[in-house]
């Protein structure tokens, strides 16, 4: 089998054999000036590849424009030549080939030297501004510089791959690249549990126990202050610890309204989202559940109840739990899954249970807003309007001389107004000067609606807060009290003596 040393064409070595030096020149110098040499042709031959491509790109743009100026001037004669080189002449677009230089002309400055170039030829011919033969002139110009361009195009594109391929017949540092690379890529950490999560597993602590000698009297000790200081702090940070319940992230949102025997479109959907089976996440899709039922969203629950289940299950299976479940729920097992769907099944029919008796709760046991006087001598009426004030409306008795009339129109007008609004059974409350009859109407109201109606009663003036019995404010009740009791005390004591 003969051997291929053709990749090997490409190196180019030097040797110091290879290199004849002069007796009186240093050998070192002359290879330094070889290698010198070589780079500097290099450099100058990927400056010529970029000039022609350069060249290349700007007769590509310019030849469809010379030519569709040359069809113009064919089809329009010569005013049309004169038109446009006046345009290109006075607003001439700023575009221009991608360069660096500073002094670089624009498309239309190069369009506009060759079209003033074609006009000479034309006078040097003999036509003049006037000669019918202007346009004939013209046209051949412009079809002869359109000639001369593709065959200038075509000697760059010929120079361009002459160039390219004396550059690539060696190897140099710029063809090099890195073919692989190996290193290690750390795997991703795993996801974080669900907030609120309770775990299990969480390692107890240790806690020290001190035998003594007389229990009895330790017991009956008062607690001393770092005692009661620990276990207020261990009892406070256990609410803490269990107090936030599992809330849904993102991912099991999606993962939560997968349809019911959808396994394998959850098994892609765990493996592709990582965050799905952490610890928390079946107790924050059961917690989803009981709020799902709660607002009446039956079908949700049960998704939720079902995604829940099955993480579950993959937990119980150990390390490989998740797999070996699939395995068998997605081929049909007829041992495992009519298990896990009756399982599912009575799951969901204890939490609707759950939300039952939770309801009754509410409804039983829930807050509400009562009015109820502050001690025992004081009473509770209600000031019900009988309708809107009257039209002629007097103020009598003193203390009324400067009361203004409208003022208290108004103020009658809102208490009617007040009354008008609320709804008849509150109404009727009202009217009965019943207590009792109000509070229990104020009871079947939401705590937020009821406060509202309270604010309303206050401050229309319906609501009326009053004492029994008769109060001394004129100043001197407290000093005959305070005689009574003197005398009463100077009376006790006669009677001892």
């Amino acid at each position: 089998m003969p051997l291929n040393y053709s990749k090997w064409d490409k190196l180019e070595l030097s040797d110091d054999s290879d290199i004849e030096s002069h007796p009186n020149v240093d050998k070192k110098s002359l290879i330094r000036w070889k290698q010198r040499d070589i780079h500097e042709k290099r450099e100058m031959r990927k400056h010529r590849i970029a000039q022609l491509r350069a060249d290349i790109a700007c007769n590509e743009v310019l030849k469809p424009r010379l030519q569709k100026i040359t069809q113009d001037v064919e089809a329009r004669g010569a005013p049309q030549f004169s038109s446009l080189v006046e345009r290109l002449r006075t607003n001439p677009s700023p575009e221009a080939p991608p360069t660096n230089s500073p002094e670089q002309k624009s498309y239309d400055e190069m369009l506009l030297s060759l079209m003033l170039q074609v006009w000479e030829d034309a006078k040097k011919k003999g036509v003049e501004r006037d000669d019918p033969k202007l346009s004939d002139a013209l046209v051949t110009g412009l079809k002869e510089h359109l000639a001369k361009m593709d065959e200038h195009q075509g000697k760059l594109r010929k120079d361009l791959v002459q160039e390219e391929e004396e550059q690539n017949k060696k190897i140099t540092m710029e063809d090099l690249h890195e073919g692989f690379e190996s290193h290690y890529v750390p795997p991703k950490p795993a996801p974080p549990p669900i907030k609120g999560a309770i775990h299990p597993d969480k390692p107890k602590e240790k806690v020290t126990e001190i035998e003594v000698l007389n229990p009895k009297g330790v017991q009956s000790a008062p607690f001393s202050a770092s005692s009661t200081s620990s276990a207020a702090s261990s009892s406070k940070s256990t609410v803490e610890e269990y107090d936030e319940l599992p809330e849904l992230t993102p991912s099991l949102t999606e993962f939560s309204h997968i349809p019911i025997r959808g396994y394998e479109q959850s098994w892609e959907f765990i493996k592709a989202h990582r965050d799905v089976y952490v610890p928390g996440a079946s107790d924050a899709l059961l917690v989803a559940a009981f709020r799902a039922q709660s607002d009446g969203n039956a079908r949700w629950a049960q998704q939720c109840v079902h995604q829940s289940l099955l993480l579950q299950y993959c937990e119980k299976l150990g390390k490989d739990g998740p797999s070996m479940f699939f395995r068998k729920m997605i081929s049909g097992d007829p041992r495992a899954t009519p298990i896990f769907e009756k399982d599912v099944a009575d799951t969901y029919a204890h939490l609707v249970e759950r939300v039952r008796i939770s309801k009754a709760e509410e409804s039983a046991g829930g807050e509400q807003i009562q009015l109820m006087p502050e001690n025992p001598g004081q009473s509770i009426s209600f000031n019900v309007p009988d309708g809107p004030p009257p039209e002629n409306l007097e103020l009598e008795g003193p203390g009324f001389e400067n009361v203004n009339i409208e003022d208290v129109r108004k103020a009658l007008q809102m208490r009617w107004d007040v009354f008008q609004g609320f709804d008849k059974p509150l109404q009727e409350a009202l009217k009965k000067q019943d207590l009792d009859e109000v509070n229990k109407v104020l009871g079947a109201l939401s705590v937020p609606r009821a406060e509202e109606v309270v604010k309303l009663l206050d401050i229309a003036g319906i609501l009326s807060f009053s004492e029994s019995g008769i109060r001394d404010e004129t100043g001197g009740g407290d000093d005959a009290d305070d005689e009574e009791e003197e005398a009463g005390e100077e009376e006790d004591r006669a009677e001892v003596d």
